[in-house]
């Protein structure tokens, strides 16, 4: 069974991630055209489950499942959509995981999601505590049952992805304006 701990940031994530995107680039170099760091690790001073969350964006999902066999070499377990329709999700390291990828297609909702809420977070040092103090005690409460604590989280998620996509279309609008667009 999955033990879920919360842990203060570590440096060292930046480090793990970095490593990790050097070996999939080189594996899956022909698919992927893109490789982010996201969720609570990849944001500095923010408290986290200490396994890194990998974005990948791609061509095709079809043609990464092709890959399985070789992302299995690098440690990592397909899970198919996992509940995201138009995700693959992958896990490595089982019950003591340490890195989670997420590959969707160029051009999914799902990557300006994930990278539009980490550079809020990344912005809002303030949200991001207030975050840091909801997955605590979330961690504390869910029993280590990985979809209670999620749930436990998911109203500030959505209230505060909303508010990182209006911020990111008030950027392009003032950009836009000040092209003269």
């Amino acid at each position: 069974m999955r033990t879920i701990t919360i842990e203060p940031h570590n440096p060292h994530w930046f480090d793990a991630y970095e490593k990790e995107q050097v070996k999939l680039k080189d594996v899956l170099s022909d698919e992927v055209l893109s490789v982010h760091h996201i969720g609570s690790t990849s944001v500095p001073g923010l408290a986290a489950k200490p396994v890194i969350d990998i974005l990948l964006e791609i061509k095709s999902l079809e043609r990464l499942d092709n890959y399985n066999t070789i992302l299995q070499q690098l440690g990592y377990t397909p899970r198919g959509e996992n509940g995201i329709s138009g995700r693959r999700y992958f896990i490595k390291g089982g019950d003591s995981r340490t890195h989670h990828i997420h590959a969707f297609e160029s051009g999914s909702i799902h990557i300006t999601r994930h990278l539009a809420f980490r550079d809020y977070l990344r912005r809002h040092t303030d949200i991001a505590q207030q975050y840091a103090a909801i997955k605590f005690k979330a961690a504390e409460s869910c029993d280590h049952d990985s979809a209670i604590y999620c749930q436990l989280k998911s109203e500030f998620i959505h209230l505060h992805e909303k508010m990182a996509f209006e911020a990111l279309a008030l950027n392009v609008d003032q950009s836009l304006d000040a092209q003269g667009c």
